[in-house]
């Protein structure tokens, strides 16, 4: 742990000009493909003709990769931290799956509403499949594994209902496909101002590092340490579901990336959820967009939804991890 700990400060510094590159880089691809210098032209001047794709386009979308892809990287951190269970994510326990199909309904049921009913409609859905999964666990307290468990089959459930609404409204669905396959498509300053609630949250995690740190130690230890166990859960679990369906209501059921960053930062700096969290948060972000830069760019002028190549890259991952930690599931 210390030796992570001591270059956990000069690995954030180092990324960060890398994430300022790849940020004006995932301005210049897409259909209409720019060179990086008509791309900086475009972004600090008004006389060039593709200043309004730049500006109106392309870069509120790459701005919202950072807070989605940070509020799903955080809540899989939090997730795997109170269950203690390396394979569990937002996706994993329901809360992805329920917000989904909250904002399905909204989509596919009742039409068309108001932009700030998605946000309100996902939370509300991820609330009530947390609550739920947490209920049907709870056994005198809730064993990390078997929220996982019961987590798995309420997604299925949750998933059911999507498809169920999906083709029971088929004159409706092509307005939600891409959508429920998770996208920045089509995304612009409106959705990126109901992304900005999301900001403070990601922070806001780091009051729990200490205690999920604890918890750690399991909850005979931490509870023996001073940790309110149960509250702790709630607690994370809480913050887990704002930030997960936020990110849902803006982007959609974009998967693996609460699986994926939390893993790598791990490898990076260890189990510190003090130095943990905010490296999941920044490369929750830096994943997201790398796919979606990859999803406009490499069948350009198609676009495969940033979902989809979250997808491609974290299946395999995911398939290597339960092979790795077969005994835990």
């Amino acid at each position: 742990m210390r030796g992570t700990s001591t270059y956990a400060p000069l690995l954030m510094a180092a990324v960060l000009p890398g994430v300022l590159l790849l940020t004006l880089l995932s301005l210049a691809v897409g259909a209409v493909p720019l060179t990086l210098q008509d791309t900086w032209h475009a972004a600090w001047s008004n006389t060039s003709p593709y200043s309004h794709l730049v500006l109106q386009l392309r870069l509120p979308r790459a701005l919202l990769a950072w807070p989605v892809g940070a509020a799903l990287a955080v809540s899989g951190a939090l997730v795997q931290g109170v269950t203690r269970n390396p394979l569990a994510a937002p996706d994993v326990i329901g809360v992805t799956s329920g917000a989904g199909l909250a904002a399905a309904f909204v989509v596919l049921v009742l039409g068309d509403m108001p932009l700030w009913t998605l946000p309100l409609s996902a939370f509300a859905g991820g609330l009530a499949a947390a609550l739920l999964v947490y209920r049907l666990a709870w056994r005198g307290g809730v064993s990390p594994m078997h929220l996982v468990l019961v987590g798995v089959a309420v997604t299925q459930l949750f998933a059911a209902g999507i498809d169920y609404l999906a083709s029971a409204r088929a004159d409706r669905v092509a307005l939600a496909v891409i959508w429920l396959r998770g996208s920045l498509w089509g995304r612009n300053w409106d959705h990126l101002m109901l992304a900005l609630p999301l900001v403070p949250l990601v922070p806001a995690a780091l009051l729990l590092a200490q205690r999920l740190n604890l918890l750690a130690l399991g909850d005979a230890a931490a509870q023996a340490l001073g940790v309110s166990v149960n509250n702790t859960r709630k607690q994370a679990l809480l913050l887990a579901v704002l930030l997960a369906s936020g990110a849902v209501a803006v982007a959609g059921t974009v998967a693996f990336i609460g699986l994926l960053a939390p893993h790598l930062a791990r490898l990076l700096v260890g189990a510190d959820h003090r130095r943990l969290l905010p490296l999941s948060a920044l490369l929750g972000g830096l994943l997201l967009l790398v796919a979606d830069t990859l999803g406009r760019g490499l069948l350009s002028p198609l676009e495969v939804p940033a979902g989809i190549m979250t997808a491609l890259l974290g299946a395999p991952y995911f398939l290597y991890l339960l092979s790795r930690y077969r005994r835990v599931i």
